[in-house]
């Protein structure tokens, strides 16, 4: 009878054990708990961490999360109202406010994020629908800075009213309220990019590109012609500066004629022997300066070359 004991003391442990782990559960900071018999809600939420009680076998432990949760949109191609094709990629932050109901309606947080699909890309697809490109793209008016000045002065600005961040918010709204009845919040939502088509997108590129061209040959003008002004003053420049320095050479050759000149007149003033003997160096030097080896001369007999070479004393 002993022997028998021993194992079946053993066997109510283990039972014991099992039971008393199966009954208790732990709830972190970060979750909240809804507890359900044969697929039932049983009483309220949990939502204070710690060690909690159930039922084993009974009661199912369904854990949702407390912390904020993302919702990434996919890209979709949208029209705004006026006829603009573009692509809207958002994106959404979103948490569970009310456990029991959020269980009640949309069971896990996969069912969470499929309804989200619909309601966020819905009303953001009514929302570009209901607003012109430029509403869509901008935030605010503002005036263009110096290097967006385009050479076409009309093509300026377009004034906006609504604007980005208002149609933003009347996306997170219309969210809001349709999600009211589902125990989960909205807290934001964001435009992630948007975009042009790939066809739209080439022809804005291409007006982009041809807006710049043009602003570079504004500018490339406008260097063509500062340079051309430089260009100018500097010749301006250096025809007075040549003038000034040939007024200057003919001074100067101006008064060495006249000092020479009186140098002249200086030794025909001299006694005669001092005139004879300058009459001939300077016909000596013309002989030089007009006759080489190669010259022959043909002199008359009353010339002073002549009548220096036949008697030069």
């Amino acid at each position: 009878m002993k022997r028998f004991a021993t194992p079946a003391v053993a066997a109510l442990l283990v039972l014991g054990a099992l039971a008393i782990g199966g009954a208790l559960y732990v709830v972190n900071e970060a979750e909240q708990v809804v507890i359900t018999m044969f697929g039932e809600p049983i009483g309220d939420p949990v939502v204070d961490p710690g060690l909690h009680w159930k039922l084993p076998l009974l009661h199912d432990v369904h854990r949702f999360d407390k912390r904020f949760l993302e919702w990434d949109g996919a890209a979709n191609q949208l029209t705004t109202r006026d006829k603009r094709f573009i692509f809207v990629d958002t994106f959404a932050r979103w948490r569970i406010t009310d456990p029991l109901l959020y269980f009640q309606r949309l069971q896990n947080e996969r069912g969470a994020q499929s309804r989200l699909d619909d309601i966020l890309d819905g009303e953001t697809r009514n929302a570009i629908a209901n607003h012109d490109l430029v509403e869509v793209v901008r935030s605010s008016n503002r005036e263009p800075e110096e290097d967006e000045t385009v050479v076409d002065a009309a093509q300026t600005f377009e004034a906006i009213e609504i604007g980005r961040e208002k149609i933003r918010g009347e996306i997170l709204a219309r969210a809001q309220q349709r999600t009211s009845d589902l125990g989960l919040e909205i807290l934001d939502v964001q435009f992630k990019r948007i975009n042009y088509v790939e066809d739209v997108q080439r022809k804005v590129f291409d007006r982009m590109v041809a807006e710049r061209r043009r602003i570079a040959d504004r500018y490339r003008s406008e260097g063509e012609g500062e340079a051309a002004r430089i260009r100018g003053e500097r010749e301006r420049e250096l025809k007075r500066i040549q003038s000034e320095a040939f007024r200057e050479a003919e001074e100067i050759r101006g008064d060495a004629d006249a000092t020479a000149t009186q140098v002249y007149a200086g030794a025909y003033d001299q006694s005669d022997d001092s005139r004879a003997f300058y009459q001939f160096l300077k016909t000596m030097q013309t002989l030089t300066d007009t006759a080489d080896e190669q010259t022959v001369l043909v002199l008359s007999t009353d010339g002073d070359l002549y009548r220096f070479l036949q008697r030069p004393q």
